[in-house]
């Protein structure tokens, strides 16, 4: 995304993992293992860290192969692509910066991925349009905002999510309650550093 903060995992400063900017997104498994792609220049752009990842998908490997999924602020591209190497049957991702938007079409289109569409958007006024249920939707939105809340809301009262979806959030780690629907039961969590980061399901 465009604002420094407004991917806590993949954009946020060097302060977060201590590391500088990675210049590259690495995919970390599955049939484009150990593809490296550029990551463009944008303030505060990064992939979420490798071992994030390898934890987010080892919770997710029982249901990745086949799952359509949806990533609200897509930044990198660096879940979406992770899930299509991994076995995903479709994604989308969403993403409003429009530099950051060129990079993910050409991300695409270096790995041949048919089966990704990359949409131009503002994630709230995406989820306001006619629903799509996924089976996996990513949510990652800035730490200093309530878009957590307001886009659970809407991926689960305007139908976004399919019974039994999963839903991966990101939120500062020092956040114990997640505004999440009273339909969703939190299933996994974990924090690394700054970040913490949790799967929910949709139960009802």
């Amino acid at each position: 995304m465009a604002a420094a903060d407004r991917r806590p995992a993949r954009r946020r400063a060097a302060t977060k993992t201590g590391s500088s900017y990675p210049g590259k997104l690495r995919i970390i498994g599955g049939r484009w293992r150990g593809r490296r792609l550029s990551v463009p220049e944008a303030e505060g752009l990064r992939p979420t860290p490798d071992r994030v990842r390898e934890t987010l998908f080892n919770w997710l490997q029982p249901y990745i192969a086949g799952a359509t999924c949806l990533d609200l602020f897509a930044g990198t591209g660096a879940l979406c692509l992770e899930a299509l190497s991994r076995g995903a049957g479709q994604v989308v991702m969403v993403e409003k910066d429009a530099h950051v938007i060129e990079c993910l079409r050409q991300h695409v289109a270096t790995l041949q991925a048919r089966n990704a569409d990359v949409v131009q958007a503002d994630a709230v006024d995406f989820l306001r349009h006619t629903p799509q249920p996924f089976d996996i939707v990513f949510l990652d939105p800035p730490f200093k905002s309530d878009l957590i809340a307001r886009c659970a809301e809407l991926v689960e009262t305007n139908g976004w999510i399919k019974r039994g979806g999963l839903v991966y959030v990101e939120a500062p780690s020092q956040v114990d309650v997640l505004p999440l629907p009273a339909t969703w039961e939190l299933i996994r969590s974990k924090k690394a550093g700054q970040v913490g980061y949790h799967l929910a399901q949709k139960t009802g």
